[in-house]
């Protein structure tokens, strides 16, 4: 059996021994028949970023089929407000039969589908954010001739009330095990039912963030995923943050996956990590185990659109709270290796040629492994505010923007922006003031956005209203000054945290 389906823990890909990408409707119909489904479900992120749901009884096998065959049509106004108007807003929406699981939840046996979006007419609803990505991925394709692959960390705060014994130490959450962390468990069973959802999880643990506030305690935690397309990365991502929220409802306990919920305390990012694969093989690493230069261009250009790409990564007052110095969260346009105060970060990746294994483990036989695969790079600004799927697509155009640009361009903004220290130490101001800076706010990112549209909107990738609808929402909150109001003033912090603390 194909290692990839042994134990894997998604009830369909075991039940019909298929990877996701075979799903057929047959099979669909197969399992909705021999796993006795009594429903089905149809599930797709709105412009407000969280999912929403269609159900259908199985009435009987013929309903079944015209269900997953025909889909059903929804009111596109009520959930793309900035791009559809309500004279026109039917769309159509169609199941993905490579993302179907069974409803972890559910008490009646449900098998749910991330949906597609289409028109009147029957072609791809253009401003929909997945529709957005598959473009971009398409474009980076068709441009580069390599697939852009990518993986989330998705950080969120767990709440519940304070419990004296073994109290945590504040801010030094990371890596902590039980007794000292106390909802380890609620994020194993999270992790558990992600994966049966289909996320393919790398790894789970508490994080830094950790205090007690008003009677309860928050505790930070990271959940990481693989690699995958990149589209596959944002189904998995925001799945990832339905499950979370569903298991943390049913266990009596509140979660927060905003940018900032206090000052002074680690905030929560949604760092994105990438990788170019060439032919089945990561073009991140060049034959010298070191990082390619095809890697540099790309680097290159998140660094060119790194402001704007806030637009689409961060998307509230409150992620600009987390964009501060001295918090692990980046502020300046640079990138290195290792290095966590850097925008993009390039984290090690096993490209050290010494078998660490056999070293750990001297009765083992030394064994040759390629792993190429692990190499990524980092990009650290976003956060869980993002619309994920415009999140992917802008970083896939700003990825073949610097692979677009001539070599010698690309590699010298590439050399001009490498950081090898913490930029935020004092001794290091002089390198800090060559930097560019991160947008502090919305109202910046929004002119960001603006000044390089045409760049998003080139090859039809971003459609202008869907840029002109992001412009509009980001302005709407008039965040200025929002920042240093809020500094002096706890209580308007505290309206804000109250006010975003449920965001994408």
């Amino acid at each position: 059996m194909d290692k990839r389906i042994e134990l894997n823990p998604n009830e369909v890909v075991a039940f019909l021994g298929k990877l996701p990408g075979e799903f057929t409707r047959a099979d669909m119909l197969t399992f909705i028949r021999e796993k006795g489904i009594r429903m089905i479900d149809f599930m797709y992120p709105a412009e407000d970023g969280r999912v929403k749901t269609l159900n259908f009884t199985v009435n009987n096998l013929e309903y079944a089929e015209t269900v997953i065959t025909e889909g059903e049509r929804v009111d596109g106004s009520s959930l793309f407000p900035s791009f559809i108007e309500a004279g026109n807003s039917d769309l159509y929406v169609l199941p993905r039969y490579r993302t179907a699981f069974v409803d972890p939840f559910n008490e009646i046996p449900t098998l749910c589908f991330l949906c597609s979006f289409y028109d009147k007419n029957g072609e791809p609803f253009d401003c929909a954010p997945y529709q957005t990505l598959m473009r971009a991925e398409d474009a980076f394709y068709q441009s580069t001739g390599m697939t852009f692959e990518a993986m989330g960390e998705l950080e969120y705060y767990v709440i519940t009330e304070a419990d004296s014994l073994f109290p945590a130490t504040d801010q030094k959450g990371y890596h902590e095990s039980e007794p000292f962390a106390k909802l380890n468990d609620f994020r194993r069973a999270c992790m558990v039912r992600i994966a049966q959802t289909g996320g393919q999880i790398k790894y789970g643990h508490s994080e830094v963030g950790n205090f007690t506030l008003d009677g309860k305690i928050y505790e930070q935690n990271e959940i990481e995923f693989l690699p995958n397309p990149v589209e596959t990365a944002a189904d998995q991502l925001l799945l990832a943050k339905w499950v979370i929220r569903n298991l943390a409802w049913q266990w009596g306990l509140d979660v927060s996956f905003a940018p900032k919920i206090t000052t002074g305390k680690a905030g929560s990012g949604m760092h994105i990590h990438m990788r170019l694969m060439n032919d089945g093989r990561n073009a991140t690493l060049g034959p010298d185990g070191k990082l390619s230069d095809i890697a540099r261009r790309a680097i290159a250009g998140l660094m060119m659109m790194a402001p704007s790409i806030t637009a689409f990564g961060n998307k509230n007052p409150t992620s600009y709270f987390r964009l501060v110095p001295n918090q692990e969260a980046p502020t300046n346009v640079c990138w290195g290796d290792c290095n966590r105060s850097a925008l993009v970060r390039v984290p090690l990746g096993w490209s050290s040629g010494v078998d660490m294994c056999t070293r750990t483990n001297p009765h083992e036989k030394p064994v040759d492994v390629d792993t190429t695969d692990k190499q990524t790079f980092e990009m650290r600004s976003p956060d869980c505010s993002a619309d994920i799927y415009q999140l992917m697509a802008g970083l896939c155009v700003a990825a073949r923007i610097g692979l677009e640009m001539r070599e010698e361009e690309a590699l010298k903004i590439a050399a001009d922006t490498y950081v090898d220290m913490d930029i935020h130490k004092s001794e290091n101001a002089g390198r800090l003031a060559t930097l560019d800076s991160l947008p502090t706010c919305c109202s910046e990112s929004a002119a960001c956005l603006q000044q390089v549209r045409e760049i998003y909107e080139a090859d039809g990738v971003f459609k202008p209203r869907m840029i002109d609808g992001i412009i509009s929402s980001l302005k709407a909150h008039h965040d200025k000054h929002l920042h240093s109001d809020a500094k002096k003033d706890p209580a308007l912090m505290r309206k804000l945290v109250d006010q975003y603390f449920y965001c994408g």
